[in-house]
């Protein structure tokens, strides 16, 4: 099986700096595009960034110029660094990958369990 696990996040004053890290691991057989997306209480899920193998990029318009999408294709590893963080940046961030395993022939969208970012000012 597939897995998508999160690290990095915690508790940050505004202005200040994160990185998260997501590492996918398991049966892979090719990955098309990994990104991140975060969740607030009371709101949808949004897409924040995604990378794809090519290493095209697409941010919301909120993070832009102030978040870094980047991947490692050998280590089947994306990151978001983060920086001049606002309170609104606040939620959970999930890590998401569009990816072949080696027993599904079809892409396929596997998703992490969460990595809580909060921001204070």
């Amino acid at each position: 099986q597939v897995q998508l696990v999160e690290s990095g996040g915690g508790l940050v004053q505004a202005g200040g700096s994160l990185r998260l890290s997501c590492a996918a691991s398991g049966s892979i057989f090719s990955i098309n595009a990994m990104g991140w997306y975060r969740q607030a209480p009371g709101k949808l899920r949004e897409l924040v960034a995604a990378i794809t193998s090519g290493d095209s990029t697409n941010y919301a318009d909120s993070v832009k110029g102030r978040f870094t999408i980047s991947r490692d294709n050998a280590k089947n590893m994306v990151y978001l660094q983060m920086t001049s963080l606002k309170p609104e940046d606040t939620a959970v961030y999930y890590c998401n990958a569009n990816l072949k395993s080696l027993g599904f022939k079809r892409d396929f969208d596997y998703w992490g369990q969460g990595t809580h970012v909060t921001v204070s000012s």
